[in-house]
């Protein structure tokens, strides 16, 4: 449980690493060394009172955004993508930073941000399929169509990046709902790494 002096961020206790259980604290240790960030993200301390919980979803972000084969800066675009379609201004923030971080990846210009260029011909062709894509199907799941999938093969993907793709789909909406209803804030120690 949360320490009576644990602040509150929106709807939520927000815990802090010193106020967090020993479980709890072994599972911040892992996000902070997995998303190599030197301090506890907003959206895993709104649920350091519930070690059950952010075990799971810690997994299920971990295997998800971090593992696997299809590349970390473009499933960080789909979920900034989905978020700010969204309105979720927390996760739209937050994956546009970490995605912008990224940009080296997609170009060797120095000015170019991912987040600026989504849409644009700099952006692959394969980013952009899967970033429309994948964003409609965490809108609007019920029109996905084989149609869509093709698109997805067509833009070079395997059958397994595709199904990697379309799991970012349910993360975002994850994502989004925890960064919605629990009301909290950017990070502070966020907006200050792009400064």
């Amino acid at each position: 449980m949360a320490t009576p002096n644990s602040a509150v961020s929106g709807r939520y206790p927000m815990v802090s690493y010193e106020e967090a259980t020993q479980e709890v604290k072994e599972i911040y240790d892992d996000t902070k060394k997995t998303l190599q960030l030197p301090f506890v993200l907003n959206w895993f301390k709104c649920q350091g009172d519930n070690a059950t919980l952010l075990k799971g979803n810690w997994s299920k972000l971990k295997n998800t955004l971090m593992e696997g084969e299809v590349p970390n800066v473009l499933k960080q675009l789909i979920i900034y993508n989905v978020s700010k379609k969204r309105g979720c201004h927390y996760c739209s923030h937050a994956h546009g930073i970490f995605a912008d971080s990224m940009s080296s990846m997609i170009s060797e210009d120095e000015n170019f941000k991912a987040t600026e260029n989504i849409d644009s011909p700099t952006m692959p062709l394969s980013y952009r399929t899967a970033v429309n894509v994948v964003t409609k199907a965490a809108l609007n799941h019920d029109q996905i169509s084989d149609a869509d999938f093709e698109e997805l093969e067509n833009a070079g993907f395997s059958k397994k990046e595709i199904q990697e793709l379309m799991a970012q789909a349910d993360l975002v909406n994850m994502l989004n709902t925890i960064a919605d209803v629990s009301g909290i804030k950017i990070d502070n120690e966020l907006l200050e790494t792009i400064e």
